[in-house]
């Protein structure tokens, strides 16, 4: 087995009950435990304050869907030059959109991926606050609003890329390598 990390990952019994309960759930739900919750556990009040806020834009109510919000990380992780935001999410958009295909479009190119007018004015937006936030002007949030997207999501899009922006740079700094079990779900 290769190594999870650059950075040492700690032995699940060593941490703190919350962390540990928090893997521990996470592996009764998918099966086994994501890389990355290893690789954060290293440093546990960043674990903490990365998964609160994680959690707090991908796993709340609201106007995107659950497939929306990973399509986001995708496309921009793909961006980013993230291979394990790419693998691992691609992995969630496959089973949360039902569209492998789509999916896998968008890891590579969303702009040549199957998607709906919304879906590419969404991405569309995303690249533009990863890639230039400084040029975000009034006509981009026009052009949301015309496919029925509210304020609250407009910032989730922006929130959620500048999250990831931050998982892809830690993920490259620390070399996460993905789960060899992310490569087949969904397909």
């Amino acid at each position: 087995m290769h190594a999870v990390s650059r950075f040492p990952t700690p032995d699940l019994a060593t941490l703190p009950e919350d962390i540990r309960s928090r893997i521990l759930a996470v592996q009764e739900k998918a099966g086994f435990v994501p890389n990355v919750f290893l690789a954060w556990a290293h440093r546990p009040d960043e674990f903490r304050a990365f998964f609160a806020y994680h959690d707090a834009l991908m796993e709340k109510p609201g106007g995107l869907t659950k497939a929306e919000r990973e399509m986001i990380v995708v496309a921009t992780s793909s961006l980013n030059h993230c291979h394990y935001c790419v693998i691992a999410h691609g992995a969630i958009l496959r089973i949360r959109a039902k569209k492998p295909r789509v999916a896998d479009q968008v890891a590579i190119n969303y702009r040549n991926a199957d998607l709906t007018p919304r879906e590419r004015a969404m991405l569309d937006f995303a690249v533009k606050v990863a890639e230039r936030s400084h040029e975000v002007n009034e006509e981009d949030f026009a052009a949301l609003r015309r496919h029925g997207m509210t304020d609250d999501d407009i910032w989730d899009i922006g929130c959620i890329t500048a999250l990831f922006a931050l998982s892809n740079r830690v993920a490259n700094l620390l070399a996460l390598k993905p789960n060899d079990e992310f490569y087949t779900m969904g397909r």
